[in-house]
């Protein structure tokens, strides 16, 4: 790094680099240890060493007990705000704990013990968060599944993380529609090798579920009777190295890959964000518009907020639609978040349906300090508008399933950095980021190259997948020797800025240049008619491939989809040059995403080239993907 960065960021990462264990030693003393660490790092365990090798803690314990013990009992812990059932709840971190010992014990009873796995298939009801300290507190390894999950794709996580118990609820809730979530529930079973020896089902209102004679408990039966009897679990110790939990992520092969998350680790990496990146403070609110079945819901709805003493806001809605793209607007006024956390498709999506933030009026923001995004990279325009709409820091940063906790961005807890447009700024203390070639070799400043981390991985990175090792290896360390291959593609400027362009895959080869899609997407997203867009990379049988561009217009736009086309194909001449080869901008209604808000880039360029492809487990609208192959149909390709 050789970048002019004032003294707080580049004092800390200085400190970090110059003796790592030192530094997450330091950082590990704000979390409350049963056997506290002597040994920080053991580089002779796993795959690249494991971090608090002899250190001992509960996750739960530091979540929740202390910080009743330590007097913030009537602090309220977690709100949950659901604009689609209409409700509304606050739950103290006295009332918290109350319910989480409570559903702990009626796990005991059921079996379940440190080390088992406890699959949790919820919907964003306050049940979920308890779910998860709940097993935490006893030493389960939570493995939570995205709720209303396609059957088979639940049955796969099934066979692999072999629960004991099954945690459900009897729906969730869409705008449109109520998602049953018990007989998808019963078929996954059937489906699976594996059959756990109960599931714990919770009745929504919204929404009955027949029961399994032998198999299905009533949630709130058996928490009334465990409540009525005293009856609450105490904290378990575990490991500092032991799994808290299993996240299922999409693999290359179609089996899923089970990141593993470390308790030790993962607790110190979590605080330390808090204070230095989010710089969200204990007592404060931190609203996170996620999902508990992504990685973000794991880290920031759930697990940082509380390790902070913060307030976390559970939010059972949407970006836009429920009712209006004010929606987030009120969220943040009515329960004073001073941070939120998003993806930068929620903000295209409030952009498309309110350009002029005309929402935004008569909602007092004056506590709200802070934007962040994550989940794919966050397109300069859109960046901007937020910039020049909400009047606050616009962090993108950027981090991966498989690290649990950021790796670039701007940490506002130790200074604000200058933004650059498009790039998540710097990498965090705990990564050495770099850009290789495709020899491996150190990428000159500005050239697109592979961006990986030097090894070790910091404390809360995946320390393997579940059970697979050798595929773990395969995965992420063997492309480059001594390096984590984040597989994403960019390039890091002269000032030490880090730009992600997209996925390795997502850099196309147009007559024997290099392109990033990224790019163009930046160029098209520009353009004052566009909300959003993806570039895909369709085979030529001339120059290999040539990049198209699917384009989503926002509300109210007079121009015709025609004259725009023509208009972007322009634009990326202009800015790119000829050497792009844009010829084909493509108009559509809305782009195939998954629940977390990710384009489909992948099977949309599956389907422009005209081959067979498995629809996507985490689809949010399988009927996009016609709506996209009608559109290349009337141009002649797919």
């Amino acid at each position: 790094m050789n970048a002019p960065h004032a003294s707080g960021y580049a004092e800390t990462y200085a400190r970090w680099q110059a003796d790592p264990e030192g530094f997450w030693a330091q950082a590990a003393q704000a979390v409350e240890w049963i056997k506290p660490p002597k040994a920080i790092f053991d580089a002779t365990q796993g795959a690249y060493g494991r971090w608090f090798p002899d250190a001992s803690c509960n996750t739960c314990f530091n979540a929740l007990d202390r910080h009743v013990r330590d007097g913030r009992g009537a602090q309220p812990a977690l709100i949950h705000d659901s604009p689609l059932t209409g409700t509304k709840a606050a739950f103290s971190y006295a009332e918290m704990l109350d319910e989480v010992a409570t559903l702990a014990a009626v796990l005991q009873d059921l079996g379940v013990g440190r080390g088992d796995r406890v699959i949790l298939y919820m919907p964003m009801i306050p049940e979920a968060a308890f779910a998860m300290l709940a097993c935490a507190r006893i030493g389960a390894v939570h493995s939570v599944v995205f709720g209303g999950f396609a059957a088979k794709e639940l049955a796969t996580r099934i066979d692999d993380a072999t629960p004991k118990l099954i945690l459900t609820a009897t729906c969730g809730i869409e705008p449109s529609r109520v998602v049953e979530y018990k007989p998808l529930l019963d078929a996954a079973i059937d489906l699976a090798q594996h059959k756990p020896q109960h599931c714990l089902v919770l009745q929504r209102p919204q929404a009955d579920a027949s029961m399994h004679v032998t198999r299905d408990r009533n949630w709130r039966t058996l928490t009334a009777a465990a409540k009525a009897a005293g009856r609450k679990a105490e904290c378990v110790e575990v490991a500092a190295t032991d799994p808290l939990y299993v996240l299922y992520t999409s693999g290359t092969t179609g089996r899923p890959k089970g990141v593993v998350r470390d308790n030790g680790g993962h607790m110190v990496a979590l605080k330390w964000t808090m204070d230095n990146l989010y710089d969200v403070k204990p007592g404060e609110v931190m609203f996170t518009a996620s999902d508990v079945g992504w990685v973000v819901g794991h880290s920031y709805i759930v697990y940082g907020p509380l390790l902070q003493g913060a307030t976390t806001v559970l939010y059972e809605g949407k970006p836009v639609g429920t009712p209006d793209p004010g929606a987030f607007w009120r969220v943040i006024a009515e329960h004073k978040a001073v941070a939120l956390f998003t993806a930068p498709t929620a903000f295209r999506a409030i952009r498309k349906e309110d350009p002029q933030a005309k929402h935004l009026a008569g909602h007092d923001l004056s506590h709200f300090r802070a934007l962040f995004l994550a989940g794919e990279r966050a397109d300069p325009d859109t960046l901007k508008w937020a910039e020049e709409v909400l009047k606050v820091p616009v962090i993108d940063h950027w981090w991966q399933t498989e690290t649990g906790s950021c790796i670039v961005g701007n940490p506002i807890g130790l200074e604000l950095l200058p933004v650059k447009p498009g790039s998540p700024t710097v990498p965090l203390p705990g990564y050495d980021v770099q850009c290789l070639d495709e020899g491996g070799r150190p990428a000159p400043a500005g050239t697109m190259g592979a961006i990986v981390v030097k090894l070790p991985l910091p404390p809360c990175a995946l320390p393997t997948l579940w059970q697979d090792e050798a595929r773990f290896r395969e995965s992420y360390l063997t492309a480059f020797p001594g390096y984590y291959n984040t597989s994403d593609a960019g390039f890091i400027d002269a000032d030490g800025y880090v730009f992600i362009m997209g996925r390795t895959d997502d850099i196309i080869n147009v007559a024997g240049h290099r392109l990033s899609t990224g790019g163009m997407e930046e160029v098209l997203a520009s353009h004052p008619a566009v909300a959003e867009c993806a570039v895909v990379g369709i085979k030529d049988a001339l120059k290999g491939e040539q990049p198209c561009g699917f384009v989503v217009l926002k509300s109210g736009v007079t121009q015709s989809p025609a004259e725009i086309e023509r208009e972007l194909v322009a634009l990326v001449r202009d800015r790119i040059g000829p050497v792009a080869a844009f010829k084909l901008a493509l108009t559509v209604n809305r782009l195939p995403k998954t629940r977390s808000g990710k384009i489909l880039r992948a099977t949309m360029k599956k389907i422009a080239d005209g081959e067979d492809y498995a629809m996507p487990a985490t689809i949010e609208d399988p009927a996009v993907l016609g709506e996209i192959g009608l559109a290349l149909k009337g141009r002649g390709l797919g």
